[in-house]
């Protein structure tokens, strides 16, 4: 479909602009300018304005011409942005090592690969149903930690209270023989958290090799497991 949210454009551009003149101008906040922190900040500013799709050449033509009424909402988003970047400077993400912004787990573009849905699930404790915090949940292939698509998803994956309980994976795709094979491929989620019992959930997903890389998740990719719970150890 050919639809665009002409929105991100100008919120990726003013960020960059943003925080490249931070730079230029000393940056004397330390603030972080790697890749993942403008990534967060404008994802931090395009959930907070609505969004501007157009579909065709006429709908570029309208956004040129409503650009003279539209200086408050670029006023708005400047806003957003500097707030955003107080908030991300803040919180820093701590797995993110040096922030160079790189991906960790590069997949061969032209390979054929078994493309892993998104494993998500939520653990609760079993006594009193309350979300689990502060618990380290792995996934396991074998006998090894999975490597995510790349660093935006983490394994293994810490608990905190915002999340609920719900944790996610999105692992690395496989490199395949060929194209168009069906496989089974198994995985193991394990937990383990002092004063409780260990858990583990093994499962398998069916996957077909295909010759291209999906970079971009979607709703509909998402493998939900059943709802898990722990139990305290016994004395």
């Amino acid at each position: 479909m050919g639809f665009h949210n002409i929105n991100e454009d100008i919120v990726v551009a003013k960020v960059n602009a943003i925080f490249d003149f931070i730079e230029k101008n000393g940056n004397p906040e330390k603030i972080c300018s790697c890749t993942q922190c403008r990534t967060d900040v404008t994802c931090y500013v395009l959930n907070r304005i609505e969004p501007h799709y157009i579909v065709s050449n006429r709908g570029i033509a309208r956004v040129e011409v409503d650009s003279l009424t539209g200086l408050q909402t670029k006023a708005d988003i400047v806003a957003l942005v500097y707030d955003g970047i107080r908030r991300i400077n803040n919180r820093v993400r701590p797995f993110w090592g040096h922030h160079t912004g790189e991906d960790h787990n590069p997949v061969v573009l032209h390979n054929p690969v078994f493309h892993i849905p998104i494993i998500s699930g939520r653990l609760f404790n079993g006594l009193n149903f309350a979300p689990m915090e502060g618990v380290f949940i792995e996934l396991y292939h074998g006998n090894n930690l999975v490597p995510m698509v790349d660093h935006n998803w983490q394994n293994p994956y810490t608990l905190v209270s915002q999340t609920v309980g719900v944790f996610t994976f999105w692992p690395n795709p496989l490199l395949a023989e060929g194209a168009d094979i069906q496989k089974s491929i198994g995985f193991c989620i394990k937990v383990e958290k002092t004063g409780f019992e260990v858990l583990e959930h093994c499962f398998e997903i069916s996957v077909m090799s295909e010759m291209h890389r999906i970079s971009t998740f979607f709703m509909e990719r998402i493998l939900r497991l059943p709802d898990m719970y722990m139990f305290p150890a016994e004395a």
